[in-house]
């Protein structure tokens, strides 16, 4: 049996409306990195100290407050906030490499809410998610400027299916090479400048031939150190880094996404900027530090605009001879 239809333009009219409302919430569309933006704040251009295992627990908080479209106007306001945690190690050593001591770092992590895109329904169960790798990482210092340089890959450990609706991974091997360098405006080094940039290349989605565009992203801090003083005045208890913290993102190259794919990507690529603060505290005696930071983000367009909260807890080992 097949059914009558009554009113032919009714119903192109329908179906014109339905594909305008998919639009308007796939349209502004565009694939995201596995960069974490915030990660980074003052100093970030400053490998830790020689001979140092830092062990570390994340706690990283993105909402969303708002969809941006290709000219920074407000097109939803979605309610999500996406949650990562894990425990991470960082190792420096003695070992010279061009004259910059040699380190490495890697991060367990799980996640919930993945953001994989500018997608309203980007709600998923907290669940492992895709491994971070920093298997080169070079620290030079010298008495005004410290440099780094390091190579970090993500694995796509998470879980990920095209169109999934609880993907806590992004499907894809990402490769990044990142350089910066912290800039020290007095002999004591207590009042300084940073900038790390890092260059995110990204293959293909699994099963897919859908590839995200290369992502360039920078972030760092004006800042001032302040060491505080025992009872007797002879020497630190503890030292105190508190300043002004930024970052900038954008899509250097474009989306690759096939005709007929069900992804609908915005051609005009994303981009966003954010500044905030940051305190951290390193106690000396017990070599334990927390640090806090909080970005809030402007001048969006293709993405979500929103707020970043950043708690880090570590534990620093010394392995220095005595």
């Amino acid at each position: 049996m097949k059914a009558k239809i009554n009113n032919p333009k009714k119903l192109a009219q329908s179906v014109l409306t339905a594909t305008l409302l998919l639009i308007a919430f796939c349209g502004n569309a565009q694939l995201k990195g596995g960069h974490i933006l915030g990660s980074m704040g003052l100093q970030s251009g400053t490998q830790s100290p020689e001979n140092t295992l830092s062990v570390y627990i994340p706690g990283y908080i993105y909402s969303a407050s708002s969809l941006r479209d290709s000219n920074g106007d407000k097109v939803g306001n979605p309610d999500l906030t996406m949650f990562i945690t894990g425990i991470g190690a960082n190792y420096v050593s003695d070992f010279k490499i061009l004259g910059a001591n040699y380190g490495a770092t890697i991060l367990i992590a799980g996640a919930s809410n993945t953001i994989q895109g500018s997608y309203i329904d980007s709600k998923s169960d907290f669940a492992f998610t895709d491994m971070y790798i920093q298997p080169i990482q070079l620290g030079w210092h010298n008495k005004r400027a410290d440099f780094v340089f390091g190579y970090q890959l993500y694995l796509p450990t998470g879980k990920y299916e095209l169109g999934g609706s609880n993907n806590s991974g992004l499907g894809m091997f990402m490769n990044e090479f990142s350089a910066g360098t912290t800039l020290f405006f007095n002999d004591k080094k207590t009042f300084h400048f940073s900038a790390l940039a890092s260059y995110e290349i990204n293959g293909k989605k699994k099963d897919t031939d859908i590839k995200t565009g290369d992502i360039l992203s920078i972030e760092g801090g004006l800042g001032k150190t302040f060491y505080c003083m025992n009872a007797e005045k002879t020497a630190p208890k503890g030292i105190l880094n508190a300043g002004l913290i930024y970052y900038l993102q954008y899509k250097v190259s474009e989306d690759k996404i096939p005709v007929g794919s069900i992804l609908v990507i915005e051609p005009d690529k994303d981009k966003v900027a954010g500044l905030g603060a940051e305190i951290n505290y390193l106690h000396i005696g017990c070599m334990t530090s927390a640090g806090f930071r909080w970005v809030g983000e402007v001048n969006a367009e293709n993405r979500f605009q929103g707020n970043t909260f950043f708690i880090t807890l570590a534990h620093v080992f010394s392995f220095k001879k005595k």
